[in-house]
């Protein structure tokens, strides 16, 4: 009866796992744009820790979007701030290169 048992739970671990190689390697269109959409996504929530903002706001998602709200209304008003924030991040995305190389 054990032996069945753990017959069973070894197949359907094998078929898991066939079906999880079969989805990373789908290439229909839409699936290949869903994948990408989600590391696209993911990324962004990595800029969103990177910064330090899950941690200054205590993860509150709240002010998170309201923060973001407020940064997609000053970029409306004021075309100068894009290309502020741009050199910002490009400056410390290019210190920590730097410091991944030294250590």
């Amino acid at each position: 009866m054990q032996a069945t048992a753990r017959a069973q739970t070894k197949l359907a671990q094998a078929v898991h796992r066939a079906e999880a190689a079969q989805r990373r390697t789908d290439t229909r269109g839409w699936v290949v744009q869903r994948r990408e959409r989600t590391r696209h996504l993911i990324e962004l929530g990595g800029l969103v820790h990177k910064a330090g903002l899950v941690d200054l706001t205590d993860d509150d998602r709240a002010i998170l979007y309201g923060a973001m709200l407020e940064l997609a209304a000053k970029a409306r008003d004021d075309g100068d701030a894009l290309v502020l924030w741009k050199r910002r991040g490009k400056r410390a995305f290019d210190a920590e290169a730097q410091g991944s190389e030294t250590a």
